[in-house]
Order: C-alpha cells, then sequence, then structure tokens
C-alpha cells in the first residue's frame, strides 16, 4: 500500500523547540516533571498561510529507542490551528496516511474543512511522523530510485525480473548503508509512542485523534499501547490490521484492479467524448495495448510501463482523477500524442526528493513492522495468481515492495489490535475502496468493541470526509462535536449514499473529433492542481501499502 509523490502540495515551516505554551484556560495537565521523552514543550511560532493563517509549527525532541529514553534523541516537526472557542476540547492529532505522509499541511486542511464551531473547540495538530519530511533525521536510502524509465513491471523473461529483483535489492542496501542505525526504530509502535510524546508535552491528558488511510492502523496501535488516553478517535478509510503487510497488498492489488476497470467502463459510457469504445472490454484492450506500446518506446522517453501505471493508479484512489486520465488516454490512442501522458505522470506519479523520503519511510516502516517471505519463490507464485486477475498494478505493487525481501533488519510481531476499554471510535469506509478494502474496516469494527461503522455505500473513492459527501461528514462532525455516534444494530451503524461519478471535462481533449491534447502545463496540467474534491493533502500515488 503505497503514497506517492505529490502527496501534499502545501509545505509549512517547522519552528525551533524552546518553552512550553501555556496552558491556561485549556483544561490541559502540564508535562510530567522529570519525564525522560519530554525534555521540554513545543514552541509554537506562526507560519500561516494565505489559506491558514493562523497555522503555527514548532519541533519537538523524542527518544529515537522509547525503550531508553535519556539515550539518543530526534525530532519531530508539528503544525496545529489554535482553538479559538471558550470551550476547549483539547488536541486533536490528525494523519493523512503512509506510512511516510507529512502531516504537517493536514492540520490547516482539517481546521478549515469541518464546521468552524467544531474546529474551533480544538487544537488540530498535524505532525511528520519520525523520519519524514521536516522531522529529523529525514529518509532518503536511494536517491534517484524511481527515474524513469524503469524496467517493464511483468517478469516477461528471467532477465527482467532479475532486473527489477536486483534494483529492490539495492534499495534495501542504500537503506541499510545510510540509516542503518535509525532503521530498528522504524515502525508504527515507535510512530504510536512518539504520539505519546507529544500528547504529554501538549500537557493533555487525553488527546482526540482523526487518521486517513494508513493513519487509522496508527492510530489502532496508539489505542492498543494507551487505551486510557483516548478521548475520540476517527478513524477514515481503514486498514485491515490482521492482514500486515504481505497479504494486504495481494488484496489491494484486486481491488484497485477493480477500481481500474470501473474507471474504464466510465471511459467507455461516455464514448462520444472518448472515443475509446463503448463496450469497457474494448476500452480495456486499448488500455493494456498502450501500456504494450509503452513498453516498446516510451512516451517522451520518459513514460514507460510502470511509469504509465504509475500516472493512473490515483484513479485508482479518487474517481476526481477520471477526467483528466481519460484525456490523455484518448490522446495517446486517438491521435499518437504522448504529450498530455508525460504531463500527468509529471503531476500524479512521478518521484520527487519528498517523494523518495516518503517511499524511504514507507519501507523503513512497513519492511520492519511485520514479517515478509524472504523466499522470492513466493513472491513469484502469488503475484502471478494474482496478476491473472488484476493486471493492472500487481507487478508493479510487488516491485514497489520488493525490498521487504531484502530488508536488513529483523521484523516486529504485529500488535493485536482488539480493543475493548476504548470509548467509541468512528469508523468510515466506502464499500469498494481500491486502497483500503472493505473487509479491513469489518474487521477492525469487530475489533474495536462499541465502534460505530458509517459506510458510503456504492463509492470507491479512498478517504471518504471533507471531500465532498454531506452525510459523511455530518456524522464526523457530530462525533467531534459532543461524542454523537450512530446507533445501529449489525454490520454498518449508519449509511450514506456515494458521491457521483464525475462528468467528462469540457475539453474532451485527444477525440477524433479534433478537440486537441487536452491539459497541458499551461492550461490546467500543472503540478499541484486537483480535481473537484480531490484535497490539497490528498495521496496520489497510493496510500497505504
Amino acid at each position: 500500500m503505497r503514497i506517492g509523490a505529490a502527496v501534499l502540495c502545501a509545505v509549512v515551516t517547522a519552528g525551533t523547540l524552546m518553552a512550553s505554551p501555556s496552558l491556561a484556560g485549556t483544561g490541559a495537565a502540564p508535562a510530567r516533571a522529570g519525564d525522560p521523552a519530554v525534555t521540554a514543550g513545543p514552541a509554537w511560532k506562526g507560519c500561516g498561510t494565505d489559506d491558514h493563517p493562523t497555522l503555527q509549527c514548532a519541533s519537538l525532541e523524542v527518544p529515537l529507542d522509547h525503550e531508553r529514553p535519556r539515550g539518543r534523541r530526534i525530532t519531530l516537526a508539528l503544525t496545529r490551528v489554535p482553538h479559538t472557542a471558550r470551550t476547549y476540547q483539547g488536541p486533536l492529532l490528525v494523519n493523512p496516511g503512509g506510512p511516510g505522509g507529512s502531516g504537517r499541511a493536514l492540520a490547516g486542511f482539517v481546521a478549515s474543512a469541518l464546521p468552524e464551531r467544531v474546529a474551533a473547540e480544538y487544537d488540530v495538530v498535524g505532525f511528520d511522523p519520525r523520519g519524514v519530511g521536516a522531522s529529523r533525521p529525514a529518509l532518503n536510502c536511494r536517491p534517484g530510485h524511481f527515474a524513469p524509465v524503469r524496467p517493464a513491471p511483468w517478469p516477461a523473461t528471467p532477465a527482467a525480473e532479475a532486473a527489477n529483483r536486483e534494483r529492490a535489492a539495492a534499495f534495501a542496501s542504500g537503506c541499510a548503508r545510510r540509516h542503518g542505525d535509525v532503521l530498528p526504530h522504524m515502525g508504527t509502535v515507535s510512530a504510536a509512542r512518539d504520539m505519546d510524546v507529544i500528547r504529554r508535552a501538549l500537557g493533555a491528558r487525553r488527546i482526540n485523534y482523526f487518521g486517513y488511510s494508513y493513519g487509522t492502523y496508527l492510530g489502532a496501535v496508539y489505542a492498543k499501547l494507551h487505551p486510557h488516553r483516548v478521548r475520540r478517535m476517527a478513524l477514515d478509510s481503514v486498514v485491515d490490521p490482521t492482514r500486515v503487510w504481505y497479504d494486504s497488498n495481494l488484496l489491494q492489488d484486486r481491488a484497485l484492479g477493480s477500481r481500474h476497470r470501473a474507471f474504464l467502463a466510465w471511459v467507455a459510457r461516455h464514448d462520444e467524448v472518448y472515443r475509446l469504445g463503448g463496450d469497457p472490454a474494448e476500452v480495456e484492450a486499448a488500455w493494456y495495448g498502450m501500456r504494450e506500446a509503452l513498453t516498446e518506446r516510451p512516451a517522451g522517453g520518459t513514460v514507460g510501463a510502470g511509469e504509465l501505471e504509475d500516472a493512473f493508479l490515483p484513479g485508482g484512489y479518487h474517481h476526481g482523477h477520471w477526467p483528466r486520465l481519460a484525456e490523455v488516454f484518448a490522446a495517446y490512442v486517438n491521435d499518437g500524442d504522448g504529450g498530455p501522458l508525460v504531463a500527468a505522470y509529471r503531476d500524479l506519479g512521478a518521484v520527487d526528493a519528498a517523494g523518495e523520503n516518503t517511499y524511504s519511510v514507507y519501507t523503513a516502516v512497513q519492511c520492519h513492522d511485520a514479517a515478509w517471505p524472504r523466499d522470492w519463490r513466493r513472491w513469484r507464485r502469488d503475484n502471478r495468481a494474482v496478476h491473472e486477475a488484476a493486471p493492472f498494478i500487481t507487478w508493479n505493487n510487488a516491485w514497489y515492495n520488493a525490498p521487504c525481501a531484502f530488508w536488513p533488519t529483523a521484523p516486529l510481531e504485529p500488535l493485536d489490535v482488539s480493543n475493548d476499554a476504548l470509548p467509541p471510535v468512528l469508523l468510515l469506509q466506502s464499500t469498494h475502496d481500491g486502497a483500503t478494502p472493505f473487509r479491513g474496516a469489518a474487521t477492525l469494527h469487530r475489533l474495536l468493541r462499541g465502534s460505530r461503522l458509517v459506510v458510503e455505500d456504492g463509492g470507491g473513492n479512498h478517504g471518504v470526509t471533507l471531500r465532498g459527501n454531506a452525510c459523511l461528514d455530518r456524522h464526523l462532525a457530530a462525533y467531534l462535536a459532543d461524542g454523537t455516534v450512530p446507533r445501529g444494530t449489525g454490520g454498518a451503524d449508519a449509511r450514506c449514499a456515494r458521491l457521483p461519478d464525475p462528468e467528462p471535462s469540457a475539453s474532451g481533449a485527444g477525440t477524433r473529433a479534433g478537440t486537441g491534447s487536452g491539459p497541458g502545463p499551461e492550461t490546467g496540467g500543472r503540478p499541484g492542481t486537483r480535481p473537484p474534491g480531490v484535497p490539497p493533502w490528498t495521496i496520489t500515488r497510493a496510500s497505504v501499502r
């Protein structure tokens, strides 16, 4: 389960660590004197933006090894939007997923997207987990690892398979060489313990938490370690905590394959615009024909088969990307124009230095969190079988995770996150989510006694709250306002209608009707642009793997 290069558009700067802020009027408890994990509270400094003028930044030291709290320390970068209401409900920590996603920009987004009266009662706190973004040290295991054009994903020949295996092994070796002292302390449990240091530094007896995607697993692990420190917890697009991480990826391959077929069927329904065929099977054949052609001749010398899959993967996460992806597809197939495809890859799939950091943390966490097969024959057998049913992303995902077959640190044993000591936890999930399939939410609903599950029926987007579904947002806002949860019996506790699929864009680019080659760098294809409903922090290369 993966997160990509263009994860967050907003960039904020962490402040410096000084003394604790005033706790007057917050109802918070001061950090415990003599706590070896907390040397000082965060000193918040203004770092506001035009969109979020009250945003503040700080940094916080935490132990590298929580078993040795007086040993080496590392630094986490924090942001917050402070509460403004007389009623104060404490800190609301937010996490966008990953692992490896920077959470600093998410604080401003959540604070502005929630109803004003609800957000005003919280300090909304974002943070870069250890190794991520502005936290220090920041990991980058192998600069240039995703430089195009990569070997074709599917191992058509032994030589092609060997090239991809060597590339994965080189990444694992780079991590050991560059960050060998940190890797034994990367993982979800360490990140959850960091969250409790944040809680203590903020002077809060309990925290509120809102996590997307991998952030749901991080939240569940925190709740297992510190059940009595949880006040409220909302989890959107839920990871199956019983299948981390190898099995989760195979299940995700199938689910993302289904979402890709849904996209192709949508293109077929709009054949009058895209002219790629009115039968989904015909459109599917055209897409895989495009992939085959790009294997032989990458577009612009940049977009081969793997890069094509990277560019189209965001469509498996959010249907807001479908119109643009359909346009570049049509431009290539109908007009032989690869320019829009190259631009889409640059915007949605290309990996820059921030993306290299994200991927490095992703591997450092997931490869250490749980055991992965070391026998490559197991990887080959399992991925061949899944590829037969889901050829869209299976081998691409296998190579994305393949460094775990060569990882230099011994794996941990995943926690059993079952919990009967929590207040009601709110789970929110679409039924056809490709990144975190629905069974994950059903499983966590069963494991967290008293939890409530709100379902977007028939929806396929990933990260479904604060993105335009008013029904889902009402449940989230009511829960954060006063703890209100739905009280259904059995299965889902509440159901919301899904958002409608998008309409084709006005340009209908790349059709035989001669409408042009679609939005390029000067007409809407600029890095950082987002379709309606896709917030600026959105994960575009996949959110949990």
